[in-house]
């Protein structure tokens, strides 16, 4: 695997912020607008990606109840779906975990022309086997240059790489907590995992900082997504996609292809001088 070297390693990494500031959107139907007006955006995008045989990797983190599901459903619901693909990240299966911590993720690399979706990812190795003393702290601390080595080989292989942290309050995900405990058809999603993580948030913190510091790269930096407002997490997390699916890339329509355009022309009776350019 290529092995990033310092330099790309960027000094000025997020950090997790406490000042979550008002949401953007007054109401549910500006929120609606600028939803759907994103998510046309990033259709062309995935078309462009398509016939251009580019491919990218969008990597989810964040704390329990942080929006990661809904932003995803958002992300995915007007693509595709052919071209967009989502690896739900849970504990590692029996013989997954016999094999390196990696082994499971070379096994999701997006294919030309594909996008692909960690909800969840590699970096359990740095938060939740570090918080909850999984591993010993040699192992866990091996996983920087580990996961940094991964990233930079597919980025190498030209897979751009998004990587979103969903950030939440403490008392915002008490909240979130409470409604999903109160209603029947959220109960599920409530888990003693939840539980536990949250009286770990101090903990989590750190190793959320020390991630940040030690794999945030010039080719795979991290965005840490406000999630206390969903509408706008939604819209934002589709705008930095957007973002940084387009840098570099030319996201016009395809050329026509003449002799289909002549044939078509010939067979549906239509005016090659009326069709789209």
């Amino acid at each position: 695997m290529s092995k990033p070297n310092n330099t790309e390693i960027l000094s000025s990494s997020p950090v997790l912020f406490e000042d979550f500031g008002q949401s953007r959107f007054a109401s549910k139907e500006e929120y609606k607008d600028a939803l759907v007006q994103q998510q046309e955006k990033l259709f062309h995008v995935q078309q462009s990606y398509f016939h251009q045989k580019k491919r990218a990797l969008i990597v989810f983190e964040g704390w329990d109840a942080s929006g990661k599901g809904g932003a995803i459903r958002r992300i995915t619901e007007k693509l595709d779906p052919r071209g967009v693909s989502v690896f739900p990240v849970a504990k590692p299966a029996k013989e997954d975990q016999e094999k390196h911590f990696l082994y499971r993720f070379w096994q999701q690399v997006p294919s030309p022309g594909s996008l692909k979706i960690f909800d969840r990812s590699h970096y359990g190795r740095v938060l939740v086997e570090r918080v909850d003393k999984l591993v010993d702290e040699e192992v866990w601390r091996r996983g920087y240059d580990e996961i940094n080595a991964f990233e930079k080989t597919l980025s190498d292989s030209g897979v751009r790489i998004i990587k979103l942290f969903m950030h939440i309050s403490s008392s915002e995900q008490r909240e979130r907590f409470e409604e999903r405990l109160h209603n029947p058809f959220k109960r599920w999603k409530l888990t003693e995992e939840d539980l536990h993580n949250r009286k770990m948030r101090k903990a989590y913190i750190e190793a959320t900082n020390d991630m940040f510091k030690h794999t945030h790269t010039s080719y795979a930096p991290w965005h840490v997504i406000n999630g206390e407002f969903k509408w706008q997490a939604r819209v934002n997390v589709l705008d930095t996609v957007i973002e940084r699916l387009s840098e570099g890339v030319d996201i016009s329509p395809p050329p026509l292809n003449e002799r289909l355009i002549a044939l078509a022309s010939k067979q549906l009776d239509v005016d090659e001088d009326l069709i789209s350019k």
